[in-house]
């Protein structure tokens, strides 16, 4: 089951934005994050990700952590394309293998 776990976080400056992606992506089964500076929020998505114990360990390091939503994530069907039917060119070659006299290869 895919998820899509969302968490906001306080970032402060550029560093903090950095440990938290690090963490987020060194947790087991995700997939994706990004961060949303401009809510302060950081979005993972992935498969089996335990939202819990992702926040417990941003705390050890960002001290505020608070999850907003978890989630489940659903595949869009794909369309299918109509397929184009491609026609093979036969193309002759312009230049003509004549063969070489003998005297023209070994006369120097």
């Amino acid at each position: 089951m895919k998820q899509k776990i969302v968490m906001k976080v306080q970032f402060s400056s550029q560093k903090r934005r950095t440990d938290a992606f690090k963490i987020a992506a060194g947790t087991t089964g995700v997939s994706n994050v990004s961060i949303e500076a401009d809510k302060d929020q950081i979005v993972v998505i992935g498969v089996g990700v335990d939202s819990v114990c992702l926040a417990k360990s941003l705390r050890k390091k960002l001290r505020y952590v608070e999850i907003v939503t978890v989630e489940e994530v659903k595949n869009k069907p794909e369309e299918k394309k109509p397929q184009v039917q491609s026609i093979p060119i036969q193309w002759a070659s312009s230049y003509v293998h004549y063969p070489m006299p003998y005297d023209l290869v070994y006369r120097w």
